[in-house]
């Protein structure tokens, strides 16, 4: 066992005053609202963060030279570093293209539409730009007499048989009989006008540019053929229910993207063929024998262009994610190069890795057109990797028992501005990677978390920062180790200021397979502590929460302060799936949710009460979504090992969760009905024997409603009588109401204060 134990946590409980319950429950609005999404403006000068006010966000300017902070319209040009290199900046603000002049410092709009106008993209010749207005693109020349020219007309509507056969052979009819330059041409072929082309069934999702403003690649998005389902909402201003539509449910209707190279010279399409890759064709899970005839279906994750060759770098990977591939994809004979594969049993995830949400992995070049940098867990932990592309020989860049965060590559340097919880899985910690020396140097290191953002002269950072017990505030410094720093933010309310929030003990322990586990502790002083324990449960599965930073959960942090009020004891495990512990333990469910995790609380709770003093015998459980699932689980398949649950928002059976996640974890239900059965509570609803409090929000769009009634029907039928059922008619999965928030944990008090007391 280790602890790591601070001064704060040294010092007697004390508290400037007792928490109320109702008050803790205003969520910001008690802590105040606190900084986000921090930028630069394009000029460099300022940073810049919104901040609630007034129910509104509203965008607040820090000038470091004047000191100022100033509010700024929502017309703000924000710093992008992919248009670093160029004298002119452009931006989509507003459904308009607005354009920074670097040299003369000035800014104008360009464009408005009022078809949405998105995916701004610059070529090759600083000169022209490209941007996505509707389904097609557009390019404008900024060279003499503007010029705007619509380059694609991309169409999901089948068109006629002629306008089909239209493109570079019908052209070259044209040019070499006279008799086609005649009437009798198709009278749809206009000679200065773009050809309809027929894209199929899906929508386009992504059209990019080669540098060189030939060749565009198309990216498809096919749905699967799943069915949606609904939820119902009873309280309307109108007095009647209405029914809202949701997310399918999991099943083995895999939805699948495609990749399309559109020549504008030749006014061609032609889709990718990836049926090349290692591994690519379905594996029947019975008998594990492959069906040559059926290859997997695919998601495009991130591309690369070369500047020099009609070529790009793709990050491709299966739909049922458990292979990827970085490929070399050749524009102009449209063929597939294999680079890398990697291939995981369970599935392929991680932080900066493309995965099962659709969220792309960091890819970038290290030496344009010659070396790629891209993250990987091949190591058992996300790190940088370069791949040289003359003797695909790939370099491990960074290693460890760590996990890489985030990367942003310097403009000026040969380096990267890397985040990473190196010190401690709890910590995000800034680190400069030297690409040609590699040397891995500290810049921010100290207990807590800091989320960076580089100055566009590479001078300064601003950083949000925040520990276990002081929320985020934006901070500004010169971008080296030890600069002294600036604190722009003082965003925490008096009320919030008033109380002496505790600094957790952050202790780890080994589980019973020799895993170490970490966890934070809330500790009562000795003359307060009951003898009685809670257990808390973060959410999302893939979510890390026993860190040295402000939570995401803050409302259950203060709940714990008040619990610790009252004499109880309180656990917050990160457990087995958690994220920022590498590949290992963020799989060890797969296949079974509800057994490794809740192991750990088994282990959790013999270790806490050998530690801590605690009656083995009164310790409670409760969470939220996953960490409700988890509740359900302990108390339907663990009945003697906690007094009482409280399970919010759960899962009560995976078969009737989304496709992303669950597929991911536990396969198909038509495919692997065993780890379906043995993760889903509701098959265990016999074995209820100690207290249980569900509560629900009846607009739950993701784990919804029915979840809870399918269980509560199950209880019902088998006679339980110790479980209640709490229902919020307003609220979806995360709740908004302070009333239904306060409710909620006044039942959760009071379930402890029964049953554990």
């Amino acid at each position: 066992m280790k602890k790591y134990l601070t001064l704060l946590s040294l010092i007697p409980f004390m508290s400037f005053g007792q928490l109320n319950l109702s008050e803790i429950m205003r969520g910001n609005d008690f802590v105040g609202n606190l900084p986000m999404n921090v930028k630069w403006d394009v000029s460099g000068r300022m940073v810049c963060y919104d901040q609630k006010v007034d129910e509104k966000d509203v965008t607040f300017c820090y000038d470091y030279k004047s000191k100022s902070i100033d509010t700024i319209a929502d017309d703000l040009i924000v710093f992008d570093r992919s248009q670093a290199l160029f004298d002119r900046q452009f931006q989509i603000i507003n459904n308009e293209i607005s354009c920074w002049d670097k040299i003369k410092k000035t800014k104008h709009v360009l464009f408005s539409a009022q078809e949405r106008l998105s995916n701004l993209q610059r070529g090759a010749d600083k000169n022209y730009i490209y941007f996505q207005l509707g389904r097609n693109l557009f390019e404008w020349c900024l060279e003499g007499n503007t010029q705007l020219k619509q380059i694609t007309n991309f169409s999901n509507k089948p068109i006629s048989n002629i306008q089909k056969q239209e493109g570079y052979l019908f052209k070259q009819q044209k040019e070499l009989f006279e008799y086609f330059s005649k009437d009798n041409a198709s009278e749809t072929y206009k000679e200065d006008g773009l050809k309809s082309i027929y894209t199929g069934t899906g929508d386009l999702v992504s059209l990019k540019v080669h540098p060189k403003g030939e060749f565009i690649l198309l990216k498809k998005h096919q749905g699967a053929d799943q069915k949606e389902t609904s939820y119902m909402s009873f309280v309307n201003s109108d007095g009647y229910t209405e029914t809202k539509k949701a997310r399918p449910k999991v099943s083995q209707n895999e939805p699948s993207q495609f990749l399309g190279v559109f020549s504008r010279s030749n006014d061609t399409l032609i889709w990718v063929d990836f049926s090349g890759l290692t591994d690519i064709y379905k594996k029947s899970r019975s008998t594990d024998t492959i069906k040559q005839s059926v290859t997997r279906n695919l998601f495009m994750n991130n591309t690369l262009f070369l500047s020099n060759e009609n070529a790009a770098i793709l990050d491709v990977r299966s739909a049922d994610n458990k292979d990827r591939w970085m490929v070399r994809l050749d524009l102009e004979r449209v063929e597939v190069k294999e680079l890398i594969h990697e291939h995981d049993e369970a599935w392929i995830g991680g932080p900066g890795i493309s995965s099962w949400n659709m969220v792309p992995g960091y890819l970038d070049w290290m030496n344009e057109d010659d070396s790629f940098l891209f993250q990987s867990e091949r190591s058992g932990y996300s790190h940088l990797y370069s791949f040289d592309l003359h003797s695909g020989v790939i370099e491990t860049l960074t290693s460890g028992k760590f996990e890489i965060r985030s990367v942003t590559k310097s403009i000026k340097e040969n380096k990267l501005f890397v985040g990473c919880n190196q010190s401690h899985p709890g910590d995000r910690n800034l680190f400069i990677l030297d690409l040609k020396t590699k040397a891995f140097v500290s810049v921010l290191a100290d207990e807590g978390a800091y989320e960076v953002s580089v100055s566009p002269s590479e001078t300064f950072m601003a950083y949000r920062y925040s520990t276990s017990n002081r929320p985020w505030e934006l901070y500004l410094s010169k971008l080296k180790a030890g600069a002294e720093r600036i604190q722009i933010t003082t965003s925490t309310t008096k009320e919030f200021n008033n109380y002496n929030w505790i600094k957790p003990e952050f202790v780890d322990f080994k589980a019973d397979d020799g895993t170490t586990l970490y966890a934070r502790v809330y500790e009562p002083s000795a003359g307060r502590k009951n003898g009685a324990a809670v257990f808390f449960v973060h959410g999302a599965g893939y979510l890390q929460n026993a860190h040295h930073f402000w939570s995401g959960y803050f409302r259950e942090y203060m709940f714990h302060n008040l619990l610790v009020e009252k004499g109880y004891t309180v656990l917050d495990l990160d457990y087995r799936a958690s994220d920022g512990y590498g590949r290992d333990y963020r799989t060890a469910i797969y296949r079974y949710m509800g057994g490794r995790d809740l192991n750990d609380y088994i282990d959790a709770k013999k270790f806490m009460v050998k530690n801590y003093d605690l009656d083995s015998n009164r310790i409670g459980i409760y969470g939220g979504s996953y960490g409700g699932f988890i509740t359900l689980m302990a108390l339907l398949t663990k009945p003697n090992e906690f007094a009482c649950g409280a399970a919010l928002r759960s899962v009560t059976d995976w078969s009737h969760y989304n496709h992303e996640y669950t597929s991911n974890i536990l396969n198909y239900p038509e495919t692997d009905s065993v780890a379906y059965h043995r993760s889903s509570p509701i098959y265990f609803a016999e074995n209820l024997t100690k207290p249980l409090l569900m509560l629900h929000g009846m607009e739950d769009n993701n784990v919804q409603f029915q979840d809870v009634v399918r269980l509560s029907q199950r209880f019902i039928e088998l006679g339980k009588k110790n479980w209640e059922l709490a229902v919020f008619p307003v609220e979806a999965h995360g709740f908004k109401e302070a009333s239904s928030w306060t409710d909620e944990y006044r039942r959760i008090l009071e379930l402890f204060e029964t049953h554990l007391k």
